[in-house]
């Protein structure tokens, strides 16, 4: 990267362009216009809320509903920005294609559904809007720059996260006095207990190392890989058996692809320093581990609970393998199967295949694999260029994070949630950033 790229890629789009040569698109008033920046931004603030839900912290604001507010300014003015240039409103893609067809077979499914108006009601008040912010990610980043700024974002945000983490851990704050101690949750839509606030640590960490191998700055690359380690204690501190597995496959991952790169010695160091930090994992946090192979051993039950729900779904998917119990109703096909629990199955591929089928199954399934090959498909075309090596490290970690989540899959009931759909958007989004570059 040249010194004056370095010295410029860090800055807002309306400094960058005050320096850089129009590009083609922004000659014509298309992507770089102002109408262009205001969606971005209001994604990222809707990020922000999605996120850190500063409605919870300061109550003034929680009749604004900033969530909705920032989705809705973000939806309509990328809507009237092509309107007025003329183009397209979407990418069309096999994976947008995809995910508008799980939408329309729950739609088909809803006269068989255990609750109709639950599963119509479920669909308008999280499926929809989670589709939403999917489709606007791949159209509004889409270009290196906003892809890099949506990485710091994510990166940035996920730091106060983790903070709150450690904090409520060596605060004793904790959700009860039972025999495993687990951390009082940060009050947000996407960590509402310390599962999930591991589950969305996982998925942002590998963006926060694939921004710290970016740098070329000692320092920044330093400060970047102490967010990824802050994220990783505080994983550990939720003591979530299922953040520990995605946390061990992300080591495990960028070890194997970083040894044989020029960044191997940040590996070696990594790993010493893992090491030298086994003694200081927390009280009790291995009894908690060996729960994951030996079920019987958890002193909570909640992990014989799992496995027995988990074979009332199979059992629930043979009875009804087309139609399903209806989008968002696995809750009550379980209460109707085991006894009123009101539980979730606590994995995602019972979830689709639960409430929609094995069609439903096999829609999710094309979306997740679809996601995974456009990462890879950014990485092959920018493989080895170094003018491209922004693009070819965020795909990278993208796709990172999209395995990570295939595995967590396993374990947390969060089927039509952001998780998953946020990094798949990414995904999306480094596609377009990358054609745009190829083509322009």
């Amino acid at each position: 990267m040249r010194a004056a790229e370095r010295s410029a890629w860090w800055q807002p789009e309306t400094l960058r362009e005050a320096v850089a040569a129009p590009s083609s698109e922004s000659a014509d008033g298309g992507e770089e216009s102002a109408g262009g920046r205001v969606p971005f931004w209001a994604l990222m603030a809707f990020t922000f809320v999605l996120l850190l839900a500063p409605q919870e912290f300061i109550p003034v604001l929680a009749p604004m509903r900033l969530g909705l507010l920032t989705a809705a300014v973000a939806i309509t003015t990328h809507v009237a920005d092509r309107f007025t240039h003329r183009r397209p409103v979407m990418r069309v893609t096999r994976e947008t294609v995809v995910a508008a067809g799980i939408a329309i077979w729950a739609l088909v499914t809803l006269p068989w559904s255990y609750w109709p108006g639950g599963s119509l009601a479920f669909l308008l008040d999280m499926y929809f809007k989670t589709l939403a912010i999917f489709w606007l990610l791949g159209n509004v980043v889409n270009t290196r720059e906003r892809l890099r700024l949506a990485a710091w974002g994510l990166a940035l945000m996920a730091v106060p996260l983790a903070a709150f983490g450690v904090h409520e851990y060596h605060a004793g704050r904790f959700m009860d006095e039972g025999p495993v101690k687990r951390i009082l949750s940060y009050e947000a839509p996407l960590t509402a207990n310390p599962n999930d606030l591991a589950l969305v640590l996982n998925l942002i960490l590998p963006v926060t190392l694939a921004l710290a191998l970016l740098q070329e700055a000692t320092g920044l690359r330093l400060l970047l890989l102490g967010c990824a380690a802050l994220d990783a204690v505080a994983v550990i501190l939720t003591f979530s058996r299922a953040g520990f597995i995605c946390l061990a496959l992300t080591g495990l991952i960028y070890v194997v692809k970083l040894i044989r790169r020029p960044e191997r010695g940040w590996v070696v160091a990594a790993i010493v320093l893992t090491v030298a930090c086994a003694p200081l994992l927390p009280s009790g946090y291995l009894e908690r581990l060996r729960t994951i192979t030996d079920i019987r051993s958890d002193p909570t039950g909640s992990a014989q609970e799992r496995w027995g729900d988990t074979q009332a779904a199979i059992h629930l998917v043979s009875q009804s393998p087309i139609i399903g119990a209806g989008v968002g109703m696995n809750i009550l096909a379980l209460n109707d199967m085991r006894g009123a629990l009101w539980k979730k199955v606590h994995n995602v591929y019972l979830e689709y295949a639960v409430d929609l089928g094995v069609p439903g199954l096999v829609l999710f399934l094309v979306i997740q694999a679809g996601c995974f090959r456009t990462a890879a498909s950014v990485m092959r075309r920018t493989a080895g260029r170094s003018v491209w090596r922004d693009l070819f490290l965020l795909a990278e970690g993208i796709q990172v994070s999209l395995a990570v989540f295939a595995v967590a899959a396993l374990f947390h009931p969060v089927a039509y949630h952001f998780y998953f759909y946020y990094m798949a958007g990414l995904a999306l989004a480094a596609r377009a950033a990358c054609d745009a570059e190829t083509q322009g």
